[in-house]
């Protein structure tokens, strides 16, 4: 079956990136001209998602008024001749079909993924977390899709990570099926290194069968006193219907300060407005060291 929504948790507190996100959610924040999570709903449009659930909590309202129109502000761009300004605020209310549905508790990852049960019904559907930025020639959820769907299956995105920070991760037990793609057979959530399956970490892109729903309703809290949807994938994974991507791409965790300044700096060096400002600034700065 075609995978047509998607969901992105974005109910976190964001405490990794206080103060700033005291009164500003973490995905709100502007990473050069756009908020994080408008690179991720473009992803997911630009891999043919015709429909996106946000999962928020009580203090992310802005969220809410950015992809949507404000009409005040346009007439005023318009009045301006400003059309390139109004066409980029257009263009955030008319990327997707965007809709929302609060964590009214903070219970984890996994259930507020459950909280999109009603949304996703009976089919498959794709997961962005939503600290994560993808930067890729085809998007990085669009690569996943297409193993579930060839192989039937709930689909998570993996790469390769150090020793040093496999710890940070889930990482999965797996058997190669072709290149690129694994057969998941289990999986551990921050395991110790001398515990490890592998350094394959899952890195924030998914697809998965309705089934979870299930499991995550009767899935006991695990990790951090949370219901973690690591826990959840583990129980699909031992059943054989799990595959892994090892995708294309690098990933940014912009959830915390080292991430997000360096996917500003990448973004912005390719940005054709600072493109150019920007590496002279950078050899400047770096002669004067």
């Amino acid at each position: 079956m075609k995978v047509r929504k998607a969901v992105i948790p974005a109910a976190g507190l964001g405490t990794r990136m206080l103060p700033a996100t005291k009164t500003v959610p973490k995905e709100m924040l502007p990473m050069v001209d756009k908020p994080v999570l408008q690179y991720i709903i473009e992803e997911a449009v630009a891999a043919g998602i015709e429909d996106i659930l946000i999962v928020t909590n009580r203090a992310k309202s802005a969220m809410d008024d950015y992809f949507d129109y404000y009409p005040e502000l346009e007439h005023r761009l318009e009045a301006a001749g400003k059309e390139k300004e109004l066409e980029a605020v257009k263009q955030a209310a008319d990327l997707a079909n965007i809709f929302y549905v609060r964590q009214k508790e903070t219970k984890g990852l996994g259930h507020a993924i459950w909280r999109s049960k009603r949304f996703v019904g009976d089919e498959p559907f794709a997961v962005l977390l939503g600290d994560d930025i993808m930067r890729s020639k085809t998007p990085v959820i669009g690569q996943i899709i297409a193993q579930a769907e060839r192989y039937d299956s709930s689909a998570v995105g993996v790469q390769q990570v150090s020793d040093e920070v496999v710890s940070k991760y889930g990482v999965i037990k797996a058997e190669p099926l072709d290149e690129r793609v694994f057969a998941v057979r289990d999986m551990q959530e921050k395991p110790a290194l001398a515990e490890k399956f592998s350094n394959y970490a899952i890195l924030g892109r998914y697809v998965l069968r309705p089934e979870i729903f299930d499991i995550l309703e009767n899935q006991a809290p695990g990790y951090g006193g949370e219901v973690q949807l690591t826990d959840g994938l583990k129980k699909l994974s031992v059943q054989g219907k799990m595959v892994a991507v090892d995708f294309e791409g690098k990933r940014y965790d912009t959830g915390n300060l080292k991430g997000f300044l360096e996917a500003t700096i990448d973004f912005s060096l390719e940005h054709p407005e600072t493109g150019e400002w920007l590496k002279e600034f950078l050899k400047e700065k770096a002669a004067a060291l």
